[in-house]
């Protein structure tokens, strides 16, 4: 017999416990924040638009009365910002229970750089969730049961890295970083859960992907895809999209099931992983090449010059 889906009803209490959820002013960051609040979480909306930060935060208060709602200034494109914004928030927090990389770009259709002079996609959706972590990791590490979720995408499967070009000088095409940059989201996970577990941290390293979704994220698609992501069209659509609040459980499901372990992935069912209430999925094989994930970390470490603080203990 199938177990009954996974909803928000499953929620163990959250009071007590502080989630910082980056990009969590729209779209499934923003449900993952609102969700959590409402089972009792203090939230941190760390976004680079703090005006959107805030606004959604007033949401959350309004939908969630009495909720502990804050925000935080988060470029991630910037290691400036990253760095900035980790002071902060480990100023502000002695302690953090969950941390979720939710945020992410799909980048422009030409090859643009940050201001340090990294490709701004795999800068923003890898490199800044690197360095984020590994700037706060020492307020998790402390607390039983604290977990860091990193939240990738169906698209990482068939994604290569080119570790001559991780900045894709050679050849630019946003489908392809944008997609190679979910892949080193499981990798960055992967890796991140092997230290954890050599260090015999209390915290683990779960990812997560919210399957195809209708959010905010579709306005950097073409026209004729952003058609199809139109609420207007969704009885014609409703088989591979859903709404954005079952897509967020995948990465609340990876941040508070007791049953969850590190190193796990949570998405949608089914071959396609489109989507449904999340269960435990697998992803590429490529993503688990261990040999890659060590190289990923090195090169995060060289580009970013962020060091985790993790020493591993042998048995």
């Amino acid at each position: 017999m199938s177990r009954p889906a996974w909803t928000a009803e499953n929620i163990p209490d959250q009071r007590g416990r502080t989630a910082v959820i980056t990009g969590a002013n729209t779209g499934t960051g923003f449900e993952a924040a609102r969700i959590l609040a409402g089972r009792g979480a203090a939230v941190v909306l760390a976004c680079r638009n703090s005006a959107k930060a805030a606004d959604a935060a007033d949401r959350i208060r309004a939908a969630v009365p009495g909720s502990t709602v804050t925000t935080l200034r988060l470029d991630l494109a910037s290691q400036a910002s990253v760095r900035e914004a980790a002071e902060e928030v480990r100023a502000g927090h002695g302690r953090i229970d969950l941390l979720v990389n939710n945020a992410g770009m799909l980048g422009s259709r030409e090859r643009t750089v940050t201001e340090d002079g990294f490709e701004a996609t795999f800068a923003t959706n890898h490199l800044g969730a690197f360095a984020f972590t590994g700037l706060v990791l020492d307020r998790l590490l402390p607390v039983p049961g604290s977990r860091v979720v990193t939240v990738s995408s169906i698209v990482h499967r068939g994604a290569t890295l080119d570790f001559d070009d991780l900045q894709t000088r050679a050849k630019y095409r946003r489908d392809a970083v944008y997609g190679a940059s979910k892949l080193a989201n499981l990798m960055f996970t992967y890796e991140l859960q092997r230290q954890l577990a050599a260090s015999r941290a209390r915290t683990v390293a779960l990812a997560a992907h919210p399957g195809m979704s209708r959010t905010e994220f579709t306005r950097d698609l073409s026209p004729a895809n952003r058609f199809l992501f139109d609420p207007r069209i969704k009885l014609l659509t409703g088989w591979i999209l859903q709404d954005r609040a079952i897509g967020a459980l995948g990465m609340v499901r990876a941040a508070v099931d007791p049953e969850a372990r590190g190193g796990e992935c949570y998405g949608p069912p089914g071959r396609a992983q489109l989507t449904g209430h999340p269960v435990r999925v697998e992803s590429s094989a490529t993503s688990h090449d261990a040999g890659a994930q060590g190289r990923l970390w090195r090169e995060s470490e060289r580009l970013t010059g962020v060091s985790y603080p993790l020493t591993r203990i042998e048995a």
